[in-house]
């Protein structure tokens, strides 16, 4: 068994975001395409023949009992009854409250990097139940599958996507979660669609986002780069933002977009990946 490991932990897009209805314990149905990303946060983990967590980060911001890692760590040792702990270290990428997945995908690379190391012998389908307690986006990471997405997003099915490259920008605004999905004037009442109704072909011109309209009325910073990203392609935020997003045939083409960016955005390109490197660099199939 490895005593070390060092895994990515990959962004996501949501390609479009449908709110079907409201739940009666608050939380939102909805359907959603996950697009998993060749890029985000990177963790090292150590083993330790003590349960203690040690977690070191680039990230300044959150208090550590509030990190996803740490929570992901201890959730798995204490599900686990394991005697072992960790030294972790989480180089931060992605921008936080920016609808990229970045705390989600850090915990399910912590749930799964953990149970390697410490040979907690959990499959995929236990440690995605483990993850949802987290959050609603953990399991689409643990599975490690750009997805189709119902239910508050746990209900999967994977999805092979078209080769496309994303241009991604984020204005300076870190948005709420909870108070996208708490407005009054959120849509909660999109009609459901089907898979094969969805344009597989890349071509998502006619996709929404629900949260979108909202989210550009509470941080106007969201409108005005989605209406610089128009004037070179069909752009969208990605679950409740800040990030907005723009697809490519080709990297050289959202290269070209990307020189032109202003000075108060920051952006990013990555490839769509239907696989999460975490899985294969751990054996998953």
């Amino acid at each position: 068994m490895p005593t070390m490991l060092s895994l990515p932990a990959p962004a996501k897009l949501n390609l479009f975001l449908h709110i079907t209805g409201r739940r009666d314990d608050g939380y939102h149905n909805l359907q959603t395409c996950f697009q998993l990303l060749d890029y985000g946060d990177h963790l090292e983990f150590e083993l330790l023949n003590s349960t203690t967590l040690n977690f070191e980060s680039n990230l300044t911001t959150v208090l550590l009992a509030e990190n996803l890692v740490v929570k992901a760590a201890t959730l798995l040792q204490q599900a686990s009854q394991v005697s072992a702990g960790a030294n972790i270290k989480l180089t931060k990428v992605l921008p936080l409250g920016a609808g990229l997945g970045g705390g989600s995908s850090d915990a399910a690379t912590t749930l799964l990097a953990l149970n390697e190391l410490w040979n907690c012998g959990l499959d995929i389908n236990e440690l995605a139940e483990l993850g949802l307690t987290l959050g609603a986006d953990v399991p689409v990471f643990i599975r490690g599958h750009s997805a189709w997405a119902e239910g508050i997003g746990e209900k999967l099915k994977a999805v092979t996507l078209p080769e496309r490259w994303y241009l991604v920008i984020t204005p300076d605004c870190r948005v709420s979660t909870a108070e996208i999905f708490c407005h009054q004037q959120l849509t909660r009442n999109s009609s459901a669609i089907t898979i094969p109704a969805f344009p597989f072909s890349g071509d998502f011109t006619d996709c929404r986002n629900d949260c979108q309209a909202v989210a550009v009325k509470l941080y106007p910073e969201i409108g005005a780069a989605l209406n610089w990203l128009n004037d070179y392609a069909p752009a969208r935020m990605t679950g409740t933002g800040s990030s907005i997003f723009a697809g490519f045939s080709s990297r050289a083409a959202a290269e070209q977009v990307l020189a032109d960016l202003p000075t108060e955005l920051t952006g990013f390109i990555a490839k769509g990946i239907n696989k999460s490197p975490v899985l294969q660099a751990l054996g998953f199939d």
